[in-house]
């Protein structure tokens, strides 16, 4: 993700970091770094989540804040963070699959798409595309029966007067809910939302991936063009170029993730609340499953079309913080885990 040549573009040359490909890695410290870094990660985001898929199944919309005092009131801070040993099990697992498929996918797809012909910008934006699509779609496999189970526990100490469709079932922790669910609908009930979550995560992965390479690409370039324009007005231009310090490397993949998951956040919006209300409303209890159609339906007449963004500020919130975090994390760990950091130049 990081850029080590000259950006043509703008004509001015910025010495960044080497990129690290999968084979770089090593393998055992990459995972086990992997797990305790967004472990923590998602522990200091998990409170936005809940807020989101709250907003998400209430008949009536409530402002967040509002929201946020009403858990408070009625369970404490502990609200903010129901079902999360649950989410953090099932994180694990899941963030190997994702981080194994999105680096063998990109370092893959991005030698072929260079063997294609494709410009150097066209290749990676294509590589990360794929890679997002890929390792969403694997680490879907893993994560979607701890999303049903974990919504689910986030939902059910709410207050019910402002929630249509809730369960009648009351689940005492995660293990109990897994029990529960089987026992109710079989393996499948825990894949309940499962094609949506396809739908939704998959593109949205894709996307992001693609939007976050041209938006780096992007902000390095506008750095480079102000660059040379500064060093030609100083000294008539000594063609050196520069090298950032590790603080603007960090600083640029920040503003690059919150720009991709602003677009993300608005493209995926109604899908996401579409498929948390599938795997959370009309529980176990129920003889009729809800449909894709009959749950756009209930959005439409309870809100209208608005209906199906309630959340949006969580959940892009949410998205700008994680993806900010995560890229951070995630590029910080890949230089952990590299095979031979000597040979790794820093900005």
């Amino acid at each position: 993700m990081s850029l080590g040549a000259a950006e043509d573009d703008s004509g001015s040359e910025i010495h960044l970091p080497a990129d690290i490909d999968w084979e770089m890695l090593d393998k055992s410290k990459f995972f086990f770094l992997g797990a305790a870094l967004f472990s923590g990660v998602s522990g200091m985001l998990y409170p936005i989540v809940v807020l989101k898929t709250q907003k998400q199944v209430l008949a009536k919309d409530m402002p967040c804040f509002k929201l946020a005092v009403s858990i408070l009131q009625h369970e404490g801070f502990r609200g903010f963070y129901r079902g999360f040993g649950t989410s953090l099990m099932g994180t694990i697992p899941a963030r190997a699959l994702y981080m194994g498929a999105l680096e063998m996918t990109k370092s893959n797809v991005g030698c072929v798409t260079i063997k294609m012909g494709f410009s150097e910008t066209k290749a990676a934006a294509i590589a990360n595309a794929a890679a997002g699509l890929s390792a969403a779609m694997a680490a879907q496999l893993v994560w979607t029966p701890i999303d049903v189970v974990s919504q689910r526990l986030m939902v059910q100490g709410g207050n019910s007067g402002h929630t249509s469709g809730l369960s009648a079932v009351r689940y005492n922790g995660g293990i109990d809910a897994f029990r529960k669910i089987i026992q109710a609908d079989g393996v499948r009930g825990l894949y309940r939302g499962f094609g949506i979550s396809i739908l939704t995560y998959a593109p949205s992965n894709a996307v992001w991936w693609a939007a976050y390479s041209m938006a780096h690409r992007a902000v390095w370039g506008g750095i480079g063009c102000y660059y040379l324009k500064k060093e030609g007005n100083g000294n008539g231009g000594n063609g050196v170029g520069f090298t950032p310090d590790s603080k603007a490397v960090v600083a640029v993949q920040g503003l690059s993730a919150t720009m991709a998951s602003g677009f993300s956040a608005v493209v995926t919006m109604p899908l996401d609340t579409i498929k948390t209300r599938l795997q959370v409303l009309d529980g176990e209890g129920s003889n009729r499953k809800p449909s894709i159609g009959q749950t756009i339906r209930n959005l439409v007449k309870e809100g209208g079309l608005s209906a199906c963004y309630r959340g949006l500020g969580p959940r892009w919130a949410s998205m700008s913080m994680s993806a900010t975090t995560m890229i951070t994390t995630y590029e910080y760990l890949k230089r952990l885990s590299t095979k031979n950091q000597d040979c790794l130049p820093m900005g």
